[in-house]
């Protein structure tokens, strides 16, 4: 009797270098979380997501090695909700380990779902939790008779594109990659947790009053939240840092805007906002200023299409196709260590998380958290709770009691929490 032939897939642009840089706590691992009004049910959380998972099987997938480049294949498993009992963000991906590569847990009104960066970014992975955390409530609350096909729109025609091949166009590809500057930015600093476990930090602040506060500004909230974040920075500076080292942030953009596609796989570009603390006077609106010119000069579909044409140039290069992959991750690796000299930290606003209507009475908010090789603040919005999600492992959090801090002298309270047991 022959055995079903498994599906495979080739792992996509962006997904292809995250093996190669998955590290103690930089895990390649997010975390996406909704907390409800009322406990979890983890029978009917079970059953939502054995329903979600049909309408996905691309992420029931393991990653295998391959002579020349990682792949995904799938498999039969499946994952088995359980409370949340695990250190944050923990490792999902173990090289020889034939596992899935995301898991559901609870606790108490919590609902998480964490998933490997190879299956997805953020974007792909809200559309399969919004999913989960819909079926959920419609098991349990059947009188609202909502419809998740009809109310989210969901389609499955380009779910599993590799998007980046897709609109790959061959250019100054790799020329432009090395004409890329590096400069030695301020890293953060602090004790390593001893076991390299990940610390979370989350704020829930009023949407509103952000918003507002963003007016008074004459600003985005994109914006506004960089500005704040690279001025809790500065706060930790001493003065020689602030002469000598440059604050650079990092900020995924989600090339669905600029690219027509829905797939729920990798498909985000990263630009640069770099800040000179040595001319910082105390003005906010100077931080402002800065990263609004780096925003606008790195967001234009030009400058997109040919730094994600950069991008997909490594993998259709003649001469890196054919090196084995034992030699692609020492490249990866070693590229990947010297750009990591060049950025801070990382800053990714996932915007507002849409639900069917009937069903957000049952929901108080959202959060995400995105472990990185420093620190990342991870930014989501459900109707009046804005929440921002960081995930380091640096033990210590100067820069997120610097940044609600900013928050309160201007007028904003936050509730924060936090998954250490000291704190």
């Amino acid at each position: 009797m022959n055995a079903t032939k498994k599906k495979w897939y080739k792992l996509d642009n962006a997904a292809k270098m995250i093996p190669s840089t998955t590290h103690f706590a930089n895990t390649r691992v997010f975390r996406i979380c909704c907390e409800l009004h009322e406990e979890v049910d983890p029978a009917c959380l079970q059953e939502a997501l054995d329903r979600t998972v049909k309408s996905f099987p691309y992420f029931n997938s393991i990653l295998r090695k391959g002579l020349f480049w990682y792949y995904l294949e799938e498999s039969e498993k499946r994952v088995t909700v359980r409370e949340d009992d695990l250190p944050a963000c923990q490792a999902l991906y173990l090289p020889g380990k034939k596992d899935l590569l995301y898991r559901v847990n609870y606790f108490g009104k919590r609902l998480n779902m964490e998933m490997y960066h190879v299956l997805a970014d953020g974007t792909g992975a809200f559309v399969f939790f919004r999913r989960l955390v819909t079926n959920y409530l419609i098991l349990k609350h059947p009188e609202t008779g909502t419809d998740d096909r009809e109310l989210l729109g969901m389609t499955e025609e380009e779910n599993v594109r590799d998007a980046f091949n897709h609109y790959y166009t061959k250019g100054r590809g790799l020329a432009q990659l090395r004409s890329m500057s590096f400069h030695w930015a301020f890293r953060l600093k602090g004790p390593r947790d001893d076991n390299m476990e990940n610390h979370l930090v989350e704020g829930v602040i009023s949407t509103k009053a952000f918003v507002d506060l963003a007016h008074r500004y004459e600003t985005t909230v994109g914006i506004l939240s960089a500005a704040l974040y690279i001025e809790a920075i500065i706060d930790g500076m001493n003065m020689r840092e602030r002469t000598r080292k440059d604050v650079v942030i990092s900020v995924p953009v989600n090339l669905r805007q600029y690219f027509p596609s829905s797939t729920n796989r990798n498909f985000f570009g990263v630009i640069v906002i770099r800040f000179l603390p040595r001319d910082y006077s105390g003005d906010l609106h100077e931080i402002i200023d800065s990263v609004r010119e780096s925003f606008a000069r790195q967001l234009s579909e030009e400058r997109i299409r040919k730094t994600m044409s950069s991008y997909a140039a490594l993998e259709h290069n003649a001469a890196i196709k054919v090196l084995p992959l034992i030699l692609k991750d020492l490249g990866v690796q070693g590229f990947s260590k010297i750009s990591q000299m060049g950025v801070t930290c990382s800053v990714s606003n996932m915007g507002r998380v849409e639900m069917p209507e009937a069903l957000t009475p049952f929901i108080n908010y959202f959060s995400a958290f995105t472990t990185a090789p420093s620190a990342q603040i991870t930014i989501a919005t459900f109707g009046d709770k804005m929440t921002f999600g960081w995930a380091s492992g640096i033990a210590t959090h100067q820069v997120m009691r610097a940044f609600y801090r900013k928050l309160h002298e201007r007028g904003i309270e936050a509730v924060v929490a936090t998954n250490d047991h000291d704190a």
